[in-house]
């Protein structure tokens, strides 16, 4: 054999053969009917599974609550008797400095993730938002404000990338992206807590209220195992059986999975030593198996934030009251919060049944035309604003549900698909540290669109923004359908091997296909398969 040929592992008794060979060159693929397991009985108790990743995306509630906080504080800051009075200027940099903290965040998780483990990332991630929402419960001045908002935004830099990768390292493919959605359903329950709590509850009382959330994630996190892939990665097979007997059950073929983990890591040369050198990172950075996932998901990341998702959340009370609604602000917000969250879930079930595209098209779709709608009402109301008499607004309630239907279609979409994605698509040996990058652009990116809100508003009017938004969701829309892969239901090593140019494609070979007749020939003639032909990627005996 030579060092391009490829070994199929079929089941445990060829593991041995597959890892001598591993470790000569040869690069070793997984057969579908190891890494997927399609019988109920070869998959691992999915309570234990459901648990780990509830624990692990607790952290992101706290997200959903620094999202929401600038959309109740603002106007009690604006109002007459604030405590702490606030202009335009200095309430855009409440609402976005929690932006600012969060790129440097995601950046340090993950260089703690791949260094230290993503068990200890989630612990450590819990500081600096303990610290933040204190400082913010105890403020006098904006100053205060602004400190408590970048180390609140600091915390959930770093708590972004390690809860979605844990969940996707301790769950089986059938379970892992309605499991990974869980971060996005966090977020989605965080705003709504602070919507709520904010229509009755000063800011100082609704921060203090926060703090509970950091400090009961890093108390449960502590009893939580490490990641078996994480703990192969650095040679620990020993304790990563302990960690998959705790996740999966003991009725689970432990070892049959570890021994997996084995070969795929001795095939991506991800393990072998406890830390890559500054030349081997390099190099795993700029590899198209790394560099390709990152430009999908960071222009994913940049086209999603700019449909305005971020600008409606951090400033829902305000555009409210804008849009000529007769409803009650407070009202329309908390309800807002409902939707989001109800749809988060659907989302997420959607996401196990549906796939990624799908859900990313409808988000596209639907963000634009609602956007563009809401643009439109605005633009008509600016004129019978400036009409000598006002002409009273008619249909006040077309705002309200562009405004709703935005939320909808973006959250079954744009709010989960790319936060799974950043679990699944990047190689084990620079997972962490990738999905750091990744999660700081996407944090960048609102920034941007947060802080810009008010200038855009300034030069486009309010109406032209939206317009923009919505122009900005269907020229997406386009990039979606041109170069998003559909990952549902593969494995970890599948979409690896997909982006390293091993596989030409992630989808099922049809009935019929040239590698399923071979196969079929193969086994018509009583040869058990054991290789893949790298040139015809036929089974050989």
């Amino acid at each position: 054999m030579t060092g391009k040929d490829s070994v199929v592992l079929v089941d445990k008794d060829t593991t041995p053969q597959i890892m001598a060979n591993a470790e000569k060159g040869v690069t070793v693929t997984l057969a579908n009917v190891e890494s997927h397991p399609n019988k109920a009985a070869e998959r691992g108790k999915a309570m234990r599974q459901v648990i780990a990743a509830f624990i692990a995306n607790m952290g992101t509630i706290n997200t959903g609550l620094i999202f929401g906080f600038s959309a109740v504080v603002i106007p009690q800051l604006q109002a007459p008797d604030s405590l702490i009075p606030v202009d335009e200027s200095q309430s855009s940099w409440v609402a976005s400095l929690s932006a600012i903290g969060t790129p440097i965040g995601c950046l340090l998780s993950g260089y703690v993730m791949d260094n230290f483990g993503r068990k200890k990332a989630l612990i450590a991630t819990q500081i600096p938002t303990i610290i933040g929402w204190i400082i913010i419960a105890c403020a006098s001045n904006v100053g205060m404000i602004y400190a408590g908002r970048v180390l609140t935004g600091f915390g959930s830099g770093m708590v972004g990338a390690p809860a979605r990768v844990y969940t996707s390292e301790v769950t089986q493919p059938h379970l892992r992206g309605m499991l990974c959605a869980l971060a996005s359903t966090g977020i989605s329950l965080g705003v709504l807590i602070q919507y709520t709590l904010g229509a009755f509850t000063t800011w100082k009382f609704l921060s203090g209220v926060s703090v509970i959330v950091p400090i009961a994630a890093l108390i449960l996190m502590l009893l939580m195992p490490e990641t078996p892939n994480y703990l192969v990665s650095k040679q620990k097979p020993e304790k990563a059986r302990r960690s998959l007997a705790r996740l999966r059950g003991s009725s689970y073929n432990i070892d049959r999975e570890v021994e997996q983990l084995q070969a795929f890591a001795a095939k991506t040369n991800a393990s072998g030593k406890k830390k890559l050198s500054l030349r081997e990172t390099i190099l795993a950075l700029v590899h198209p198996s790394c560099l390709k996932p990152f430009a999908i998901l960071t222009i994913y990341f940049m086209m999603y934030q700019f449909s305005g998702v971020n600008t409606i959340t951090f400033y829902a009370v305000e555009i409210f009251r804008d849009s000529g609604t007769k409803l009650d602000k407070n009202t329309c917000t908390i309800l807002l919060g409902v939707v989001r969250l109800i749809f988060t879930i659907v989302g997420a079930i959607m996401l196990r049944r549906c796939g990624r595209r799908p859900l990313t098209f409808i988000s596209g779709i639907g963000c634009g035309v609602t956007m563009i709608g809401l643009g439109v009402y605005l633009k008509c109301k600016h004129g019978w604003d400036l009409a000598d008499p006002p002409i009273e607004p008619t249909a006040t309630w077309f705002p309200v549900a562009c405004i709703f239907i935005f939320i909808i279609t973006c959250t079954l979409g744009f709010l989960i698909v790319p936060w799974v994605m950043i679990g699944e698509l990047y190689p084990m040996k620079v997972r962490g540290l990738v999905g750091g990058f990744t999660t700081c652009m996407a944090h960048s990116f609102v920034f941007i669109v947060v802080k810009t809100y008010p200038f855009l508003t300034h030069v486009l009017e309010r109406h032209g923004t939206f317009i923009l938004y919505g122009c900005f969701s269907f020229a997406g829309t386009v990039f979606f359908y041109l170069c998003l892969p559909e990952t549902k239901g593969k494995t970890l090593q599948e979409i690896e091997d997909y982006f390293s140019g091993r596989t030409k494609t992630l989808k099922k070979a049809k009935p019929g296909s040239n590698d399923q007749q071979d196969g079929q020939q193969l086994l018509a003639n009583g040869t058990k398969p054991s290789v893949l032909s790298p040139q015809k990627n036929a089974l050989l005996p």
